[in-house]
């Protein structure tokens, strides 16, 4: 029996077309955030794997509703999404794959229906950004979209009961993370019209937006890499702190996300200017090497528990 499937017999996902339901957001993750999905399937316990799949596959969809389109496309898709999310949550009936098995996991982890709720009141502010003016705005973002996007895979990894720091810790991670996916992704977004880096900071370097365009190897942009890179590093490292405060069971996943996206970021100080021309990832060879080292951990731990002692 493979993997997934007996974490669809441990999550309690026995039903021929709700596997199949589940299966359709496994291919999705596993195809735009294949790393991810690696790490997940390697880290996870079984019954908690399909969970965060369908978690991950409900985020993603959102991003793209609200990411693809003019403004006014991106609205009135994402208001119908929103009505038939909040439908099927309270009738417990989906009318897809994605919304059966949402439904399903909000079931097996009720948890999920809080985060579910703060995501849909606070994602349409993804509609409204073009970029932003200062540092205030970009921070104001992450709390407004970012971070409660994550929490709807955050909340699946936490403890049962958080005093903030869990939170605190996953704000953190996701301040590193985001920042670091918008210097990534200057192509990407400039493509696109918009720009993830605030306008301030390109004055403070004394870079223009044509040069980034022109992917002009300037001092300035140099220089402006370098400090959102350390500014994406300097969060990841205070992310670390969420390895004392998730069970046992997360704790694998969650360190190896983080240095992941810290051999993301030393792949991007690397690059330097010519970020502007296109985005780079981390070594292959360096983030197998995370996920080996988190796996014998893992391995370890359940030996040790085996042997009566607590990891």
């Amino acid at each position: 029996m493979s993997g997934w499937k007996r974490g669809l017999d441990a999550a309690g996902v026995l039903e021929p077309g709700l596997r199949r339901d589940y299966g359709v957001q496994r291919e999705l993750v596993a195809r735009f955030r294949r790393t991810s999905y690696l790490a997940a399937r390697t880290l996870l316990p079984p019954a908690l794997l399909p969970h965060v799949v369908v978690a991950t596959a409900f985020m993603h969809h959102g991003d793209n509703l609200l990411d693809t389109g003019s403004r006014a496309h991106r609205a009135d898709g994402w208001a119908v999404w929103e009505r038939r999310v909040r439908a099927a949550l309270e009738t417990g009936r989906g009318d897809d794959p994605l919304l059966r098995a949402l439904v399903h996991t909000v079931t097996a982890h009720p948890r999920l229906r809080a985060a579910l709720e703060e995501y849909l009141v606070s994602a349409p502010a993804e509609l409204e950004f073009a970029g932003f003016a200062g540092e205030d705005d970009y921070q104001a973002y992450v709390d407004a979209y970012s971070l409660p996007a994550f929490m709807l895979v955050g909340c699946l990894l936490g403890p049962d009961a958080d005093d903030g720091r869990y939170r605190a810790a996953c704000r953190a991670f996701i301040d590193g993370s985001q920042r670091l996916d918008f210097v990534n992704d200057i192509a990407e977004d400039l493509a696109e019209g918009r720009l993830g880096i605030p306008d301030g900071t390109l004055e403070r370097f004394s870079v223009r937006r044509e040069d980034l365009v022109a992917g002009r190897e300037v001092p300035g942009v140099r220089a402006l890499v370098r400090h959102q890179v350390e500014l994406a590093e300097a969060a990841l490292r205070q992310a670390r702190a969420v390895s004392g405060l998730v069970p046992a069971s997360s704790r694998p996943l969650l360190e190896a996300l983080v240095e992941v996206d810290l051999l993301t970021a030393a792949a991007v100080r690397a690059r330097g200017p010519r970020v502007s021309r296109g985005s780079v990832g981390p070594s292959p060879v360096a983030a197998l090497g995370v996920l080996l080292r988190a796996r014998r951990k893992t391995r370890a731990a359940g030996a040790g528990t085996r042997g009566g002692v607590r990891s």
